[in-house]
């Protein structure tokens, strides 16, 4: 069988031996001729480890899909990983819930691929050229399963294939309802990782006053509505964020006095408070942290916004902090709220660690996948 190969430097072997994903650049010995978006990696004595998408331009040059010997790569070989995604989806998601992740990348041995289903309509963010080929067996497979219409977005080109009715589109999570903006959103449209951690300050906001800081859509701040909380304040610095915000408030609720937007920066607004005014802080800011280099700047604003928080929420307050930067990880993390819980002369109590939703799952092999850290504090 003729392969393109990739050879690994001498004794660089060990994390595919120990089935991590990825190949750097630096640990190759010779590259294979050609661009070819699949590569067979060979160890340093010829012996063959894995195939992967192959990415020259990039530091991870390639990105393992199938471990062991070689096999042919047909349509068979994705419809089985895809269909594999789809079953375990449908044993984590419940009939209230339309809108979820059903292929997590490394998480679902599709490196490159995400898929997010909202209703019918999938989002489909192909984050490396190698699986570009890819996109019409990708949408071959995921019409089996009911999906009408396909929101397409990679680096080089973004497109719909069968537009639907509606660009916004309307799903639930959890029997509530939000919008989902493929086209111009965030993400995918949605936040759906934090769907398991919207439910958990559902179930603590009863009779509190509630801060959801950088809250763009706003889907906590509806979570903590339909939880019993008296008042719901929404702070993020865009006011389409806000806009979003109160259309998918107005999707599950009459307008109401238990809910005001305020278009502020987060850390000014916290600072500038004079007074202890929430019982339940949410901290959910984007990835401060985009690049190794990044990392010390960022833990300063961590520190600073945990800070704040913890210095103006009421006694016995919750506060719900997180951080999405995948260069943070749970153990800086949790060192930087430490400093800021001391800074503040608060005491300061983790009740649970949290992270993302199920349907988001971290290959065992792979912790870079583990991106969203949280966790929920008792503040006295």
């Amino acid at each position: 069988m003729k392969y393109h190969q990739l050879v690994l430097k001498k004794g660089r072997e060990k994390s595919v031996l120990n089935q991590h994903p990825w190949i750097f650049s630096g640990a190759v010995y010779r590259k294979p001729e050609g661009n070819d978006p699949f590569v067979h990696i060979l160890d340093f004595k010829g012996n063959h480890l894995a195939i992967a998408f192959y990415d020259p331009a990039s530091q991870i040059i390639a990105r393992i899909f199938h471990f062991g010997e070689p096999l042919e790569i047909d349509q068979s070989f994705w419809s089985v990983k895809v269909k594999a995604a789809f079953q375990l989806r449908q044993s984590l998601i419940n009939d209230q819930t339309t809108g979820y992740r059903l292929i997590n990348a490394e998480g679902d041995g599709l490196p490159g691929i995400i898929a997010d289903v909202y209703e019918r309509v999938v989002s489909l963010k192909l984050t490396i050229p190698a699986v570009y080929h890819l996109e019409s067996i990708l949408i071959d497979q995921l019409r089996t399963f009911g999906p009408t219409s396909f929101y397409i977005d990679t680096a080089n080109y973004k497109k719909w294939v069968d537009t639907p009715a509606e660009k916004n589109v309307l799903f639930q999570e959890n029997q509530l309802k939000f919008i989902a903006d493929s086209e111009h959103g965030q993400k995918t449209g949605f936040f759906l990782d934090q769907r398991d951690n919207r439910r958990l300050v559902q179930s603590m906001a009863e009779g509190k006053t509630v801060l959801n800081a950088f809250c763009y859509s706003g889907a906590f701040s509806v979570y903590a509505i339909a939880g019993g909380a008296i008042a719901v304040d929404s702070v993020d610095v865009s006011q389409g964020a806000l806009n979003l915000t109160e259309k998918n408030l107005s999707l599950n609720f009459s307008p109401s006095v238990l809910h005001q937007s305020i278009v502020a920066d987060c850390f000014d607004y916290l600072r500038s408070m004079q007074s202890a005014h929430y019982d339940l802080i949410i901290l959910d800011p984007p990835a401060f942290a985009k690049s190794k280099r990044a990392v010390v700047k960022a833990s300063r604003g961590y520190k600073d916004i945990n800070l704040q928080a913890f210095s103006k929420i009421r006694p016995a307050g919750l506060v719900f902090t997180f951080s999405c930067s995948q260069h943070i990880s749970a153990d800086l993390f949790q060192k930087i709220i430490f400093a800021a819980a001391k800074d503040s002369g608060r005491s300061v109590k983790i009740l649970k660690k949290l992270g993302q939703a199920q349907d988001h799952p971290v290959n065992i092999f792979h912790p870079e996948g583990e991106y969203l850290k949280g966790l929920l504090l008792y503040v006295t």
